[in-house]
């Protein structure tokens, strides 16, 4: 099967009319049929168009059940994961349009260049530096506290990009670290085993920071996991607000 134009894809009975994006930054969305099955999944319309219609298409994916989140795209303009996403609650009178992820270089097709998502997720010190040495005993961090709380609240992301791409204030300011790297600087500030947690403040609260965030909440919105990074940025706001208070501590 060949790709068709939008008259000939409609007056095919069960299958989807599918725009995607080919090419790079200056490419555009050409138009697939891909047939129409039970519990499809996003990913699997992708498969069938690349398997019948565009054995050169590119898109990332690893495990298929929600797990590694490589198979972040845009999906009728929103960040989805395409292996959790049923086509049939996405598709629109039998279309779709499925594109890259949005505010990261687009590599080709469906692929995006994820080094700048990584690089602010470095810029906001989301590394982690223990206090301890191979030969000291494991630190103890109770259950109940709740500085372990609040880090156990962000620690699931995964860091597949949806919030980034959902965020509009990354599309606006090029320097805004991001909800993926804050959330993620919000959770070592309450790990009391990190060392850094003064240089880590200072980095999340400078400039392009969390002072950025304009608390919109699309982050939170699209994130597949159910997280809240702007729950986070606004943690590291009250914590930078009382720093001067607490002496710099």
């Amino acid at each position: 099967m060949t790709a068709t134009g939008p008259a000939a894809v409609a007056a095919m009975a069960g299958e989807l009319k599918v725009r995607i994006w080919r090419g790079g930054e200056s490419g555009e969305f050409r138009e697939y049929a891909a047939p129409r099955r039970d519990n499809q999944t996003v990913l699997d319309v992708v498969a069938e168009v690349r398997r019948r219609c565009a054995p050169d298409l590119a898109y990332r994916y690893a495990c298929r059940v929600g797990v590694c989140g490589s198979c972040a795209m845009s999906v009728n303009g929103a960040p989805r994961w395409a292996c959790r996403t049923h086509a049939r609650r996405v598709a629109r009178d039998g279309e779709m349009e499925i594109a890259p992820l949005r505010h990261l270089p687009r590599i080709k097709d469906l692929v995006c260049d994820m080094t700048p998502f990584f690089e602010k997720w470095r810029r906001a010190g989301g590394v982690f530096s223990g206090r301890q040495g191979r030969r000291d005993p494991p630190a103890r961090v109770r259950p109940d506290d709740a500085r372990r709380r609040e880090a156990d609240a962000g620690i699931e992301c995964i860091s597949c990009g949806a919030c980034h791409s959902a965020c509009d204030v990354v599309g606006w300011n090029p320097d805004y670290l991001g909800p993926a790297a804050l959330n993620r600087a919000w959770t070592l500030l309450n790990d009391i085993r990190h060392s850094d947690a003064e240089g880590l403040l200072r980095r999340a609260t400078g400039a392009g920071g969390c002072h950025s965030c304009r608390t919109h909440g699309s982050c939170a919105k699209f994130c597949p996991v159910g997280l809240n990074p702007s729950r986070s940025i606004a943690g590291l706001k009250r914590a930078g607000a009382w720093r001067p208070l607490a002496g710099g501590r």
